[in-house]
């Protein structure tokens, strides 16, 4: 991962943006008891008290232990229980077993936490280079990407209890149905995307090059909860010749018809606030790239390159649902173009782009190792930070995944 500071504002100094983005961590966790955060419900998902100790662990590891002389961990084995996945830094706890800790306890961890945010907080008072501001303001962005996977990963928890409990609480659903769906033509050529200037990125966002576009449309929102019921009512589910060969295995083999959070008969869905009635305007959510292919090939459409995605909103601005709403659910369009609600698959393998190098050392691991069989989303959801998200930003999943909120703008 590659920091170019910042990319918080000006006048907020790095502690406060520190303390502040650990702060929300921790809010995060309002509404649940002790019982909620130790459950992993799959393999993809991690317990939200993983997430509170796996965001401080990287804190230890590359910055106090990096950068402060004389560190002395705070407790032996945290280093192997909630590493992710960087071998350079040693042996880790398997991730489809991270349900199995139950200790150390929530209450642990989050004394962990605040013995690590004194410790990070002293070290900066002692003055800071631009390597380890670069460092901790790198730590929080990896942090603000785990406030997204604990949101949707306690939905799922969550959604596996027979009695569909609710989390957090919504506005009476919207019943009004959607706009119509219009196309916005844009020029093609030779055009640059990837991130270029100040302010944070990540490594794979770069380098910024050239890429040459047919002229082309998108649509002027994603598709809604009522066009994809279409496809249902359709046979969508039932037509083999809408899906990808490995889509079509996939809807066989563990009996797709319906998008992950929709109940029997298509007219509810489980969201944070429990068992709630579908809102026809609302974004589509929970989608496979699978299923967001076989939408788009029914609808006579396709889905946008991640080139043309980019291309189309430079200059824009990320206003719309994100999770600083509080929501933790897409809402029906309010004149938001591409940003916010949902993720939005896109067309482009994640392959590096040319001239990509990963940064050296044990955060180089961060991206570059995934470059193989997963596909890119774009524009942020309403789980994701708004200050997190930006044009450049390259979301990446494997084309199977459905519990993120994950949705589809149609292009042609």
């Amino acid at each position: 991962m590659v920091a170019r500071m910042h990319a918080f504002p000006a006048t907020e100094t790095l502690e406060h943006r520190f303390r502040r983005v650990r702060d929300s961590t921790v809010a995060l966790t309002e509404g649940l008891e002790p019982e909620d955060t130790v459950v992993q419900t799959m393999p993809d998902v991690s317990p939200t008290k993983w997430h509170l100790a796996h965001t401080t662990w990287f804190f230890e590891e590359f910055v106090l232990a990096a950068f402060s002389t004389g560190y002395r961990r705070y407790r032996s084995g945290f280093d192997f229980l909630f590493n992710s996945y960087y071998n350079q830094v040693g042996p880790m706890h398997r991730r489809a077993c991270r349900g199995f800790i139950t200790r150390p306890t929530l209450a642990e961890i989050l004394t962990y936490r605040q013995a690590i945010n004194e410790a990070v907080s002293e070290l900066l008072q002692h003055g800071a280079n631009a390597e380890l501001e670069s460092r901790i303001e790198l730590g929080c962005e990896h942090e603000q990407q785990h406030q997204e996977l604990l949101i949707t990963d306690i939905k799922h928890v969550l959604a596996q209890n027979p009695l569909l409990p609710a989390w957090r609480t919504l506005p009476d659903p919207d019943q009004e149905a959607p706009d119509t769906l219009t196309w916005t033509r844009h020029a093609g050529g030779v055009v640059e995307i990837g991130h270029a200037g100040s302010g944070f990125s990540f490594d794979n966002e770069a380098p910024r090059h050239r890429v040459y576009l047919e002229d082309f449309e998108l649509a002027d929102r994603p598709v809604s909860n009522s066009e994809f019921a279409g496809f249902i009512a359709d046979g969508g589910y039932r037509t083999p010749s809408l899906w990808l060969s490995d889509g079509w295995a996939r809807v066989q083999s563990e009996g797709w018809r319906r998008p992950l959070y929709w109940q029997e008969g298509d007219a509810s869905e489980f969201t944070v606030a429990g068992l709630r009635p579908l809102e026809p305007a609302a974004p589509v959510s929970h989608l496979s790239y699978y299923e967001a292919d076989a939408y788009a090939r029914w609808a006579g459409a396709r889905l946008p390159t991640e080139a043309e995605w980019e291309h189309a909103v430079t200059g824009s601005s990320p206003e719309g649902n994100f999770a600083g709403n509080g929501r933790f659910h897409p809402a029906p369009p309010a004149g938001r173009a591409f940003w916010g609600d949902v993720w939005e698959w896109t067309g482009s393998a994640y392959l590096p782009y040319p001239g990509y190098q990963p940064p050296p050392g044990a955060v180089g691991e961060y991206n570059g190792k995934f470059m193989s069989g997963q596909m890119v989303l774009r524009g942020g959801s309403c789980a994701t930070p708004r200050e997190h998200i930006r044009a450049t930003y390259r979301n990446f999943f494997y084309p199977h995944q459905r519990w993120q909120f994950a949705g589809l703008r149609l292009a042609r």
